[in-house]
């Protein structure tokens, strides 16, 4: 409970062949190799790990293997595939409205990477990256945005992470519909739901390595699917309270910076680590904190480094 701070960064390394993303996933690699799972370290796992990224995403393969090569850490290509890692679990609230995407990223503040990318590996991405090259959230130039929450159900299945599932829809898609054809397919190793917007659509789907794609009955989400939420899990998480909260208030910023939707339990991974509008058609995006914010766009991006405070004051 209480205050923290948290140091947010923005990079820009366009296709990740000049060496500045190789840098910072270097200066990152204490971090992020301890999301690799067990299996992903052994020969085995990470050919398995290969064959279902070729298999599921061959326009990503030249710019994985290029990453890859410029990481140059052992395990960095299992890793990278982002279908060897180990589970993850965090809360979230998303809404979208067509042309516009709100969502609060709950986690555990040790735990996130932190860092706004701009990059060009098959066109213009914004988006808060972790694992890597892996997405939070994120928008690309043709006024594409998607955000993720955690689905809710303790179930982990053969499949991606979540992350390079954002990173794939941004590269390869221009609106929802495209979006939702490519996920359609995608082996998910966890339950999550998405929230997708472009100019003149928005909609929440639920994935998990049980259930096939499924359109939820609007385009919000918070962290459980179409199904009762136990007692016992509302009472921690609140999940229930926040969706009605979060339908009421609709795309309103200053209603995500204040409880139910702004969550201080940071002990339990529940802690709201940042506030995300973005404005995909006019490729704008705006991170929001209670105590400032911090504005990106496709014409205007600046690197940088940012520390705020996380919580609320008093």
């Amino acid at each position: 409970m209480g205050q923290r701070e948290m140091t947010f960064r923005a990079i820009e390394v366009g296709d990740g062949g000049d060496g500045r993303w190789a840098a910072h996933a270097q200066a990152m690699w204490p971090y992020t190799r301890t999301w690799l799972s067990d299996e992903g370290r052994t020969a085995e796992g990470a050919a398995r790990a290969r064959a279902l990224f070729e298999t599921h995403m061959p326009e990503l393969v030249p710019v994985l293997d290029r990453l890859a090569a410029g990481l140059d850490r052992p395990g960095a290509e299992a890793l990278l595939t982002l279908a060897a890692l180990r589970p993850f679990f965090s809360g979230c609230t998303q809404i979208g409205a067509p042309g516009t995407l709100l969502r609060n990223y709950d986690f555990t503040p040790d735990e996130c990477e932190g860092t706004i990318a701009s990059t060009c590996f098959l066109r213009p991405v914004i988006g808060m990256q972790d694992c890597g090259w892996g997405l939070l959230d994120g928008m690309n130039d043709a006024g594409l945005a998607v955000s993720l929450t955690f689905g809710g159900r303790l179930v982990h299945g053969p499949g991606f992470t979540v992350l390079i599932a954002l990173r794939y829809v941004l590269e390869t898609c221009d609106t929802v519909d495209e979006a939702l054809a490519r996920l359609a397919p995608l082996p998910i190793s966890m339950p999550q739901n998405l929230t997708l917007v472009d100019r003149e659509r928005a909609v929440t789907v639920y994935l998990g390595p049980d259930i096939p794609l499924t359109v939820a009955p609007d385009a919000c989400a918070t962290n459980h699917q179409d199904q009762p939420v136990p007692d016992e899990v509302e009472r921690f998480s609140r999940t229930r309270q926040r969706l009605d909260a979060v339908r009421a208030a609709g795309t309103d910023v200053a209603a995500l910076l204040r409880p139910p939707l702004y969550q201080t339990a940071y002990d339990e991974g529940l802690g709201t680590l940042y506030t995300a509008r973005y404005d995909p058609a006019e490729g704008r995006v705006a991170y929001h904190w209670p105590g400032g914010s911090w504005s990106q766009s496709f014409a205007e991006f600046t690197p940088g480094t940012r520390t705020l405070a996380l919580g609320l004051a008093g």
